[in-house]
């Protein structure tokens, strides 16, 4: 697959968060190709298994072979960003179309996961582990 994100025509554009990343994904009618950061998703994402959870929201309404996606990544860790992507490809699929939103819904693409690492306070080791207590 070549690498480019100069997919042709009207696209559809949605932004998708997870923890610290931000996606930006277009999606464009076409065969199922998928760039992230002018890379093949199959080189920008480590394992297969991000690769199949990035493509599931158009599984899941089965037309995998018919958009293109391009996607403009940046913060986070993989995992984090492999959300992200999923998020964006989801609510891109919905403005293409209203009634995938019940399908999605139901599998649970569109909830936007807003959990954070909680903050160290001070005093404490980490966000909540206390020092050890010594008794002398």
């Amino acid at each position: 697959m070549e690498a480019t994100t100069t997919f042709e025509g009207k696209y559809t554009e949605s932004v998708g968060r997870r923890k610290r990343a931000i996606a930006r994904v277009r999606l464009y009618p076409g065969k199922g190709e998928m760039v992230i950061n002018n890379r093949p998703a199959d080189d920008f994402l480590p394992t297969q298994k991000l690769v199949d959870l990035v493509k599931k929201p158009l599984k899941e309404i089965g037309r995998e072979e018919s958009y293109n996606i391009s996607v403009r990544v940046q913060g986070g860790g993989v995992r984090g960003q492999a959300d992200a992507i999923l998020l964006g490809v989801a609510r891109c699929l919905v403005k293409e179309d209203e009634t995938n939103k019940t399908v999605l819904k139901k599998a649970g693409f569109l909830k936007r996961d807003d959990r954070r690492k909680e903050r160290k306070k001070p005093g404490l080791k980490k966000a909540r582990r206390a020092p050890q207590w010594s008794k002398r």
